[in-house]
């Protein structure tokens, strides 16, 4: 960070650097400028909840983050699980002389590191994960570190938020255009309309458990149903649009 440049105006470039950054990238992008950004720190990662608030990291500055992170997963223990669960932040100011973690810190004094700050992504409704930062040195994140920390969190949240939710809108509109696609072969092979087509997909579904758009993956392979049809399967499908609100975007 510039000194010489107002903060506002340092937080308001970055917001922009972080939203901007590809989908993909937008993790790797936060951690890279976390440690350009907060003073103090020599390495940055980020751990997210995944299924069953099973924890993952999912971007790291370098090796040794991820060692760190792994320990902590392995000994259900570390700043970094407090802060991606309900703790706000957890700090450390020297890890040889911190006894809240007694396993994983004499681990991370192994590895060269004595200060850790783990702040916890949160959008108001949820908790994302953490924004975990290292350093080799003891004492090295003050107030003002923190308090510069704490700003940085709320953007790159942001940017993980808009990156999650535009992943979620491009796996959707995939998701119509493969059942799009599979109701438009069933339509032309058996001679039966969109939503007729349409409500054979949903039968198959419900009826195998399948999520309709594996079912309409397994159509556009073969060009046909997943197993050989019968009559029962096509029972009303014809008169189907009359009484179905179906089409790709009822998908489930």
């Amino acid at each position: 960070m510039n000194d010489d440049t107002p903060l506002a105006a340092c937080f308001a470039a970055l917001s922009a650097d972080l939203l901007n950054a590809p989908g993909d990238l937008t993790c790797q992008r936060v951690v890279d400028r976390a440690v350009e950004v907060v003073p103090g720190a020599d390495r940055a990662g980020i751990t997210l909840r995944g299924k069953r608030g099973r924890p993952t990291t999912v971007a790291a500055t370098d090796e040794i983050v991820e060692l760190l992170d792994k320990e902590q997963y392995a000994l259900r223990e570390g700043p970094c699980l407090d802060a991606a669960g309900e703790e706000p932040y957890r700090v450390a100011s020297d890890l040889h002389a911190d006894q809240r973690w007694p396993r994983w810190a004499p681990y991370a004094v192994d590895l060269d590191v004595r200060s850790v700050l783990s702040l916890r992504l949160h959008t108001g409704s949820r908790t994302l994960g953490a924004l975990n930062l290292f350093a080799a040195g003891p004492g090295a994140f003050d107030r003002q570190a923190f308090d510069v920390a704490a700003v940085f969190t709320i953007h790159a949240t942001e940017a993980l938020r808009t990156s999650a939710l535009i992943s979620d809108l491009r796996a959707a509109l995939e998701s119509r255009h493969v059942i799009g696609t599979a109701q438009g072969l069933l339509a032309a092979r058996y001679d039966l309309s969109y939503e007729a087509s349409f409500a054979v997909l949903r039968r198959f579904s419900n009826e195998t458990n399948t999520p309709l758009r594996e079912v309409a993956e397994r159509v556009m392979e073969t060009r046909d149903l997943p197993s050989a049809p019968t009559s029962r399967d096509f029972a009303g499908a014809r008169g189907a649009g009359d009484e179905e609100d179906g089409g790709p975007a009822a998908s489930r």
